[in-house]
């Protein structure tokens, strides 16, 4: 087990490690499946889903509002049994970080915007706990990305100094307000290229 110059590495969750736990294609499938009125539905999402990912009302409460307003052919559950199923694992990326974290002994820290439930639906459907060491999530921190003080929160916790971190982010300007908190933040495109800038800095 090697030691590197990195001594943590935080990781996105959607876009990075999984796919994304419901976005606009996720939006769309429902809409279309449903038989939804796609330009109401979309509103009050864009309205409500901002509160959810900071842990200000319940995904029961984000579904009252944006779908089960009206009467319903379908239940609530099996909509929410649909949100769920959207999520995939990236297993080329998954797989990356499993190994890189056994061979450099970092310690892998989740830096995510998403809801409460979803969120603890992914922990537990892939089994993210098995290498990730602690999750800083909107969520549970009442705030989201790109604030910069998720980062310098995450940075906190850990109590590494910003350039012995590197960051794995899929969205260009979350990896640009990164790196201005001083992290090797990479812009995750696929798995290995994201070995190579890794590497590189392991």
């Amino acid at each position: 087990m090697k030691k590197g110059k990195i001594k943590v590495l935080f990781s996105d969750l959607g876009g990075v490690l999984l796919t994304n736990g419901w976005d606009r294609n996720s939006r769309a499938k429902a809409v279309e499946l449903f038989g939804l009125d796609g330009k109401e539905f979309e509103s009050r999402h864009q309205m409500l889903f901002g509160d959810y990912e900071v842990g200000k009302i319940s995904l029961d409460t984000y579904l009252h509002y944006t779908v089960f307003s009206q009467p319903r052919s379908f239940s609530r559950d099996v909509f929410v049994d649909f949100m769920y199923a959207q999520s995939k694992p990236n297993q080329e990326a998954i797989d990356l970080v499993r190994e890189l974290k056994k061979k450099y002994d970092f310690k892998v820290v989740i830096i995510s915007n998403e809801g409460k439930e979803l969120t603890k639906h992914r922990i537990d459907a892939f089994h993210l706990r098995e290498f990730a060491d602690f999750f800083v999530v909107s969520c549970f921190i009442g705030t989201r990305k790109p604030d910069k003080e998720v980062y310098r929160l995450a940075l906190d916790l850990v109590q590494v100094p910003p350039e012995e971190t590197a960051y794995l982010e899929d969205r260009q300007l979350f990896v640009e307000i990164a790196r201005e908190c001083g992290i090797h933040a990479i812009h995750y495109q696929d798995a290995p290229s994201a070995r190579v800038a890794l590497e590189a800095l392991l």
